[in-house]
């Protein structure tokens, strides 16, 4: 029992040491969005973010003057997934000025942590192959019980 404990520890050490990792992580990363005038290439097309607009409004009204048709919900929903990709386009992410500990820190908690918990998931299955005896002794035991049923059925036809 002392061993399940101890994994229970190591599990509970690596889960705390990634999520530690990955708040620090996360305190230390601006996300910033491009400005209004700015807009994305779809093809070889410029858009700018007014213009993205147009295929959702074009969908909408093509949705309720045809009552709701299958190419009007499509039309629709390709403006949604527009809009959708010139929000994430115009998203910048930036790791702010950090110093080289820091930097290491967050990588040993993150990495670590996710080391720990690996070796405590996956790692039971290594350690369950190893008890298991090896391939000839279990085929000597199936030959041992195969043998004592033969001489039990022996002894059960002498007594008939």
């Amino acid at each position: 029992m002392k061993r399940a404990k101890n994994e229970l520890l190591q599990f509970l050490a690596g889960l705390a040491m990634l999520i530690a990792g990955l708040f620090i992580f996360a305190q230390k990363v601006t996300v910033t969005s491009g400005l209004f005038g700015m807009g994305f290439r779809i093809g070889g097309m410029y858009m700018s973010n007014g213009l993205i607009m147009i295929p959702f409004i074009i969908g909408v009204v093509w949705m309720f003057a045809s009552e709701g048709s299958f190419a009007s919900k499509a039309f629709t929903a390709a403006g949604i997934l527009i809009i959708i990709l010139a929000v994430i386009m115009t998203t910048n992410i930036h790791l702010t000025r950090i110093t080289l500990y820091e930097w290491a820190l967050i990588l040993v908690l993150i990495f670590g942590g996710a080391g720990l918990l690996a070796r405590i998931l996956f790692g039971n299955r290594r350690h369950a192959a190893k008890e298991q005896p090896p391939e000839d002794a279990r085929i000597e035991q199936t030959r041992a019980r195969v043998d004592a049923i033969e001489d039990e059925l022996e002894r059960m036809k002498k007594n008939k």
